[in-house]
């Protein structure tokens, strides 16, 4: 599913021209924006210690064996 989101200020002039785009397809949403403020916020207490990892795969050690041209 695909959702296009317009923000609350534009909805009279875009929601009706989007929805009518979209209207033959019915992998796509149209809707409108109306959060007022972020989910998250800085003083929530949460988060404070996380670790940003990398999740790949570490190297293997060694190198490669010579190719041989022929």
């Amino acid at each position: 599913m695909i959702y296009c989101v317009v923000p609350e200020e534009l909805a009279p002039e875009l929601y009706d021209k989007l929805a009518g785009y979209y209207a033959d397809d019915p992998n796509v949403k149209v809707i409108i924006d109306r959060r007022k403020s972020e989910r998250r916020s800085d003083g929530d207490g949460g988060g404070q210690r996380r670790e940003v990892r990398d999740r790949r795969r570490p190297r293997v050690p060694g190198e490669f064996p010579p190719l041989d041209p022929e």
